[in-house]
């Protein structure tokens, strides 16, 4: 087991997966990247559903009007019920030191362990545009794409690579997925303004 895994698949297909972080405050972020290690191959997807419940179905959370620190000191039970599972869509793989940026030709085990994806991988993933193409394709399965967009253009600008060039080539590729929708780039050009 590697020590960066902090979650499983619980439900697979080709072209997404749900999976159950193993502590309930483990939190896989809205946006980030993730990879699951499967035998001969590296799949890569992206975050786009995040969520917290009771693992019961016949036992929801209650309110009690106390703090987390109050609640862990009086009444720790009530952790041990929840749980946190978060959904993602599969944006690549990399067999043989190639990343293809398409799904995989088998879906992810299930139980096969989830990581975050480290900083070099995500560099490298990075590097070509073409994951935008197999993003949009699932569209219609995100609530909302944009708010997507902009969690991994923040995401890349923390890791130092979306300079003006790239940023250039993103909103370029943006525009042609989007049917060069006018209203639509100039608002989203106004709310990448804020994290470039």
């Amino acid at each position: 087991m590697k020590q960066t895994a902090f979650a499983e698949v619980i439900e697979s297909s080709l072209h997404s997966f749900t999976a159950q972080s193993w502590q309930w405050d483990t939190f896989a972020s809205f946006g980030s990247l993730v990879q699951i290690d499967a035998s001969s191959k590296k799949i890569f997807a992206i975050v786009h559903q995040v969520q917290t419940g009771s693992m019961d179905p016949n036992r929801s959370p209650f309110v009690y009007q106390k703090t987390e620190e109050e609640l862990l000191a009086e009444q720790p039970q009530i952790f041990s019920f929840l749980k946190t599972t978060f959904s993602c869509l599969i944006l690549g793989y990399q067999e043989k030191g190639t990343i293809h940026y398409t799904i995989s030709p088998e879906p992810p085990k299930i139980h096969a362990f989830i990581s975050p994806m480290d900083k070099d991988t995500l560099k490298t993933f990075f590097f070509h545009d073409t994951y935008l193409h197999t993003l949009f394709s699932f569209s219609h399965q995100i609530c909302n794409i944009d708010e997507l967009l902009l969690a991994l253009f923040k995401q890349q600008k923390e890791l130092g690579i979306l300079n003006k060039s790239k940023l250039h080539e993103m909103i370029e590729t943006f525009s042609l997925l989007t049917d060069n929708d006018y209203r639509r780039l100039k608002l989203f050009l106004a709310r990448v303004q804020s994290i470039t």
